[in-house]
């Protein structure tokens, strides 16, 4: 039987916390900010969390790294 491999793209872009929620970076941050309103800029700001069924699948796809 192989062994299961991290997935790597998924381990560039979440962090899974103690608690078994995943975290991410929100999209729409990287340029062009000029014409985003202050309220949009200020919602973007920080980390994304997902949490249940997916955040599952997620662990699951780092689950040999962690």
């Amino acid at each position: 039987m192989p062994k299961q491999k991290t997935h790597k793209g998924m381990q560039k872009r979440f962090k899974i916390t103690a608690s078994g929620k995943a975290k991410h970076r929100k999209a729409n941050r990287g340029h062009i900010m000029s014409k985003k309103s202050a309220d949009r800029k200020r919602d973007l700001r920080g980390d994304g969390v997902i949490t249940g069924t997916v955040a599952k699948k997620i662990a699951d796809a780092l689950r040999p790294g962690l």
